[in-house]
């Protein structure tokens, strides 16, 4: 008997737009000889399924199910692909927890963790981890323009801690854009995290882990034709992405073996991509964690797939069955 898989999409930011095209993604990749495939949507209080163009069924939030034509269905796992909140800072990975419904990605500390940069990147700065120099401001609180000056410098990035798809990024060069940076970043949430900026090569390194095994896919060079890699660079293609990176086979193997430690330190489970820039001197300094990649067609994830000369269906079938099992 087929297993029913909710491939769940939405969210309450500004990325439920990615998330939708994410959903999108997984429902090409997915073995549909092998799965029932459902889209779930999660925005605010309406959860449903998006069953057609026109129809589209509540879903029980006691159980997580649906009914239509009088038979109810239960769903044996879900691959949470919402970008922010609930599903990927931990609040729908507590919601399945407590219903025993198998998901697809990290835990509720794991996510809660990864989820908040800040918070990540400080509590990875004591692995050893390098990162770039911040501070994080929290709504009602303030900081001068000669603060970000003195303890950050120029140029900085002012970002939402919590957000991403680089929504509310700006990239301050001087004192006088400081305070705009903040508020244009606070109106996409709570915190706020100024961060100095690091010259170097963007990369980026996917990896996933079951049981059985441990794959770290090819590293991505990232090369933005805008000031960063903005929304622009990442959605409207001014950008090349290289697999794999123009780096050497030793810094490649670095980094690849940052990326399994960075996983297992932090707990996680499923996909998860790690965000790097690789500095003159070849340091590798930590930008990010993704606990819930973009799963486009045009994703990281899947050109490193194709890269690692893996098929992305048997990816998504080893995921899934590393939870069924």
């Amino acid at each position: 008997m087929k297993k029913n898989i909710a491939i769940v999409a939405g969210g309450d930011s500004s990325e439920v737009v990615v998330s939708l095209k994410s959903a999108a993604g997984l429902y090409s990749f997915m073995d549909k000889e092998r799965y029932n495939l459902f889209i779930v949507t999660i925005v605010g209080k309406i959860w449903q399924i998006e069953w057609s163009d026109t129809e589209k069924i509540a879903i029980d939030k006691n159980d997580f199910s649906f009914m239509r034509n009088g038979e109810k269905t239960n769903f044996d796992f879900a691959y949470i692909t919402i970008h922010g909140t609930p599903g990927e800072n931990g609040i729908l990975q507590g919601y399945f927890e407590l219903i025993g419904l198998r998901y697809s990605c990290c835990g509720v500390l794991a996510a809660a963790i990864t989820f908040n940069k800040f918070t990540c990147n400080q509590y990875l700065k004591g692995f050893g981890v390098k990162v770039s120099e911040s501070l994080v401001l929290r709504r009602g609180q303030t900081v001068t323009s000669e603060e970000v000056s003195q303890k950050i410098g120029f140029p900085c990035f002012v970002k939402p801690n919590v957000g991403g798809s680089s929504f509310g990024v700006t990239k301050v060069k001087t004192v006088e854009q400081v305070q705009l940076a903040i508020d244009l970043a606070f109106a996409e949430g709570e915190e706020v995290m100024i961060e100095a900026f690091l010259a170097g090569t963007e990369i980026t390194c996917g990896i996933y882990k079951t049981k059985n095994k441990a794959q770290v896919f090819p590293v991505t060079e990232v090369v933005s034709e805008n000031e960063f890699f903005d929304y622009d660079a990442k959605y409207k293609g001014q950008v090349q992405e290289i697999t794999p990176a123009r780096i050497s086979i030793a810094l490649t193997e670095r980094v690849q073996q940052l990326t399994s430690a960075i996983y297992d330190i932090l707990g996680c489970k499923g996909i998860v991509r790690i965000d790097y820039i690789i500095s003159e001197d070849e340091i590798i300094n930590l930008l990010e964690v993704n606990a819930t990649p973009g799963m486009t067609t045009t994703s990281f994830i899947p050109q490193q797939v194709a890269a690692a000369g893996l098929n992305i269906k048997d990816v998504m079938t080893e995921i899934i069955e590393n939870e069924l099992c």
